[in-house]
């Protein structure tokens, strides 16, 4: 018969150039070994053997052909782990590194032994590779080590690639340093692999991803595992330095705090600078903030800030201080008497133009006030009010408060009612503070409605009371203020007299009806004169022209009379 046939198993299994028929196992997994002989009609037993590194031989289990009976041997390194089939196929539980060796199929007849052998060959999957020992932070232009990629459990050993955003790192001197290693487990078997890094970083790392990989042979051929990534705090040198001013308004006023932030773009960055005031040469030496409070105009100018170990790098920005002053002349509670001139000025001194409201009463004026002769009526509460629309918040107002003061004044009418039987006397009063009227009545009449008043407005008011006097009688009307008393009196005729009545008092919101109706009969009047010069002019050139037609006729009128009185005195004759 053939001394052996060769069987292929799953792929897992091969044949070498030689003859060598090895089977391929994963650590921990079952290896399974055909005999790959054929079983001769004569057989008496098969045996399977491996060989020390010595060549000598070490049996491991036996199977009788007739008894169908399995026995193996005590080999400490298989026990409870061998399987031993009918056909001879001899199983290997929880594959071991110890485990690759030569086994050969021994199937043995009376007259002849046949042998097959069998190299088996154990892989085992590495860890996952993975950074440790990583650093901090990173320093450009300076070689650091950046970590170690350690994968361990391995078999066969492996090799460790290291990887910058996704690109292999190979050794450059002076920048990239990588050192390999490896370490094999006495008891195991299994290799653990190190590879250390020692890189040159740039401003370019900042953010770039850092893996390595672990490339390894397992049963069907080889195979790569990566690592999670890495990224690292890279150092770099402050290289331009910043001023902000916080907190970023779009104007500042007088009273506000203001910060100065100084920022260098290192990392990190620097933790304390020199702040440079306006006309101070020499820096202030702070953390990165220093805080101006309660600003005033005079804070207006370049402010300044630099590292402290390198003053050549310097930042600075223009800070403008907004101010507003407002004075009114006169303010507070100003007393005049009525037909005095009140001057009145609302100055302004701002950073920037300012508008300018006036108010009185809470009502916006269309001008300031000006006052050549007090009036009631100018009396009340006068705002000046100003502000600087581009900066927020910065007003001004001063106030006035107005009092025209005037003695009574009274001026009194009557009027009859048109039915005759009664008369209204009306005694008007002007003054500020507002007079007290008081009425007295001198003769008999009866006194029908004394107590009707007017609102007191602008200094005005009036007082009416009603008579039917039987005889005449005088009303006097006395008014008082703080100031002064006042008395007017006025005589009125029995109610059987008839008398010219005394017009009404115009009140101030009717004076303007009343000149604007004046100025119209004005012009009417005017009118009517300049056509009645032109009618007379045309009736004087009428009369011009007529005058010598006249002539003739008081001629011929002359003949005619003459003619009448001849036959008057021929009539006369005859008789």
């Amino acid at each position: 018969m053939n001394g052996f046939r060769v069987c292929g198993r799953n792929g897992n299994s091969q044949n070498s150039g030689l003859g060598w028929y090895t089977v391929n196992s994963a650590y921990g997994d079952t290896i399974i070994m055909p005999c790959r002989l054929d079983v001769p009609q004569n057989l008496m037993f098969g045996k399977w053997k491996y060989e020390k590194p010595d060549g000598s031989p070490v049996f491991i289990a036996f199977r009788s052909s007739t008894k169908k009976s399995v026995q193996y041997d005590d080999v400490p390194e298989y026990k409870d782990r061998l399987s031993l089939s009918e056909n001879y196929t001899l199983s290997i539980s929880n594959a071991r590194i110890s485990d690759e060796k030569r086994f050969v199929c021994m199937l043995v007849t009376e007259d002849n032994v046949f042998e097959a052998p069998t190299i088996v060959k154990v892989f085992k999957q590495p860890s996952k590779p993975e950074i440790v020992s990583k650093a901090l932070f990173l320093e450009t232009e300076q070689l650091k080590k950046l970590g170690d990629c350690i994968s361990e459990d391995s078999y066969p050993d492996g090799n460790i690639t290291w990887y910058r955003n996704g690109k292999v790192l190979h050794p450059l001197e002076g920048a990239v340093v990588i050192i390999f290693k490896k370490e094999m487990d006495p008891v195991t078997q299994l290799y653990t692999m190190t590879s250390t890094l020692e890189y040159k970083t740039t401003k370019a790392d900042i953010q770039m991803p850092f893996t390595c990989s672990v490339t390894y042979y397992g049963p069907s051929g080889q195979k790569t595992v990566h690592s999670e990534q890495a990224v690292f705090d890279i150092y770099y040198p402050t290289e331009q330095v910043t001023i902000q001013v916080l907190p970023p308004k779009t104007a500042i006023k007088e009273g506000d705090n203001v910060t100065l932030k100084c920022l260098g773009n290192g990392n990190p960055p620097p933790e304390e600078f020199l702040f440079y005031l306006p006309g101070q040469p020499e820096g202030i030496r702070s953390s990165n903030t220093y805080t101006l409070t309660d600003v005033r105009r005079n804070a207006t100018g370049d402010y300044k800030c630099s590292l402290i170990d390198k003053k050549s790098m310097i930042a600075s920005t223009a800070i403008t201080v907004h101010y507003l002053d407002l004075s009114l002349n006169p303010s507070g509670e100003v007393t005049r008497q009525i037909g005095d001139a009140l001057p009145v000025s609302c100055t302004i001194s701002a950073s920037r133009n300012a508008t300018v409201v006036w108010m009185k009463d809470n009502i916006r004026l269309r001008s300031s006030p000006s006052f050549s002769s007090l009036h009631y009526q100018d009396a009340g509460n006068y705002v000046c009010e100003t502000a600087l629309q581009e900066v927020e918040g910065l007003k001004k107002r001063e106030s006035l408060t107005l009092i025209v003061e005037g003695k009574p004044q009274i001026k009194m009418t009557k009027k009859t009612d048109p039915s005759g039987l009664s008369k209204t006397i009306i005694c008007h009063v002007e003054g500020f503070p507002k007079p007290a009227i008081q009425w007295t009545i001198t003769g008999s009449g009866s006194v029908i409605n004394q107590t009707e008043e007017s609102p007191y407005i602008n200094g005005r008011y009036y007082s009416k009371i009603i008579i039917s006097p039987e005889e005449n009688v005088t009303l006097t009307c006395t008014a008082e203020n703080q100031l002064e008393r006042t008395v007017n009196s006025l005589n009125v005729s029995a109610i059987s007299i008839p008398e010219h009545d005394e017009a009404d008092e115009i009140s101030d919101e009717n004076r303007e009806k009343v000149n604007d109706q004046a100025k119209l009969i004005v012009g009417i009047v005017v009118g009517l004169l300049l056509a009645a010069l032109v009618a007379g002019v045309v009736y004087w050139l009428y009369m011009k022209k007529s005058k010598t037609a006249s002539k003739h006729v008081n001629k011929d009128l002359g003949n005619m009379e003459e003619n009448k009185k001849l036959e008057e005195n021929n009539h006369k004759t005859e008789a």
